[in-house]
């Protein structure tokens, strides 16, 4: 989750909240990748979780990373929660259980996330071998109980730990056991962003199959390919889900700053102190009436955090959140952007993206949704598969790469990034899929194995 916004500025009415967004159109030339991803931190003795405190805990992780990077803490009272890279722009965060969370820098080329991500790989590496500490990339904790889960000293994870059971049933394990890895993509225009967030949504599914990669919770196959993608469908409604009225007439910044109206609020940060405002109204907060804090007036900062925890399938903000892919190793945390990348910034690959989705119905989009955490490439929408589309898709974002041109050092494009994903649907399977071979081949059974073989 992002850091918390500091910008005291006024709002004054809601056309400041329109404004705030449309500031994110950029020049197609001043298009950025930023690529987010989460990882469990483990005990490397036992795979158990790791706390906050002690010698080898989480806070000595992100303290030794302070050390070897020169990184800016980010401090909740006496706490270090995060460190933020003043010149790079690059930040590291806690979620609620302790997930390890590299939000990269804005980044022109794919080959850069690709160096982003191997350096702080490496360099976590580092600083977690002399405490014991291992990393998994993957969905879903795949042994630990929702009880076994430490907790972070971060006043929202506070707030929202107490609400999520009041507004679905697994909304404390989306916070506690889940982790994912997201691309954070620009638009040139209104219309522009209208365009990819349609398509992203209609294909984020399609990315969820691909990318599923949690089939076990707590020591055994839970009957999912990606139970992580399973959980958001009842986590909270108000916030989550395929946002139909996107593909509506009308459709623009302002219909996206009344939808995030009536998201139910989660906390006002006031100084450095949360107050609780879960289910009260920024509309109420807007016209100082909010219940929490009467007389108290919007600022930017309240509605950047406000926006930061709305969780759809695809998220707006002053750019774009693809949302849906489970968490997984280097090659496949690399391919996401590449994926979004090939297909969202190349105007060809749009338009074809565009044709391949724009005679779905919301009923089907939901369908898909619904259907693909179980049967991931298996799902079918329109009469076709999602191992059909998705082969679909794949050739519209290495052509899209293709035509960027963005070489790296050695005179290699961007495609190389997808042939990861060319394997999969070669094979038809995921890695999801995968894992429970290993289960219920030489795993014998046993999740333990999983500990090594899927490690960073």
């Amino acid at each position: 989750m992002a850091r918390d916004q500091v910008d005291l500025t006024p709002i004054e009415r809601r056309d400041d909240l329109v404004s705030w967004l449309a500031e994110g159109v950029k020049a197609k030339s001043q298009f950025r990748i930023g690529t987010e991803h989460e990882k469990f931190v483990f005990t490397l003795d036992g795979h158990h979780p790791v706390p906050y405190e002690g010698k080898r805990g989480i806070r000595a992780l992100l303290e030794g990373m302070q050390h070897l990077l020169g990184w800016q803490p980010i401090m909740e009272g006496p706490n270090p929660i995060g460190l933020f890279d003043v010149t790079g722009g690059g930040a590291i965060s806690l979620e609620p259980g302790g997930q390890f969370e590299l939000s990269g820098a804005q980044l022109r080329t794919v080959h850069q996330t690709s160096s982003e991500l191997m350096a702080h790989l490496a360099q976590v590496r580092e600083v977690a071998q002399p405490l014991r500490i291992g990393f998994l990339g993957l969905g879903m904790t795949p042994t630990w109980t929702r009880a076994e889960m430490p907790k972070m000293p971060k006043g929202r994870y506070k707030i929202m730990t107490a609400y999520m059971p009041k507004v679905g049933t697994l909304g404390l394990d989306m916070m506690y056991r889940t982790c994912t890895v997201q691309t954070n993509l620009d638009f040139s225009s209104e219309a522009d962003m209208v365009k990819k967030l349609r398509v992203s949504i209609a294909l984020q599914p399609v990315a969820t199959a691909l990318f599923a990669n949690s089939p076990f919770t707590e020591g055994k196959p839970n009957g999912f390919l990606s139970f992580r993608s399973e959980i958001w469908r009842d986590t909270d409604n108000a916030r989550s889900g395929m946002l139909p009225w996107v593909f509506e007439p009308g459709m623009g910044f302002e219909r996206w700053v009344d939808y995030a109206l009536d998201v139910p609020m989660y906390f006002v940060k006031h100084g450095d102190d949360y107050v609780d405002a879960s289910g009260q109204s920024f509309r109420d907060l807007l016209a100082g009436k909010l219940p929490a804090m009467p007389g108290a007036r919007a600022t930017i900062s309240d509605w950047a955090n406000h926006i930061s925890t709305i969780f759809p399938e695809v998220r707006l903000k002053r750019y774009l959140e693809m949302r849906g892919a489970d968490s997984g190793s280097l090659p496949n945390l690399l391919a996401l952007p590449a994926l979004w990348v090939g297909v969202l910034y190349d105007d060809v690959s749009l338009d074809a993206a565009w044709d391949l989705v724009k005679l779905w119905t919301a009923e089907e989009r939901q369908k898909l949704r619904d259907d693909v955490p179980k049967l991931g490439l298996a799902a079918k929408i329109a009469g076709r598969t999602v191992f059909e589309v998705a082969a679909e898709f794949l050739k519209l974002a290495r052509a899209g790469l293709e035509r960027r041109k963005r070489l790296d050092a050695g005179g290699q494009d961007e495609t190389h990034f997808l042939d990861v994903l060319d394997d999969r649907v070669s094979r038809g399977t995921t890695p999801a899929q995968e894992l429970l071979e290993k289960y219920y081949g030489p795993w014998c059974g046993s999740i333990d194995p999983i500990y090594a073989d899927e490690a960073y």
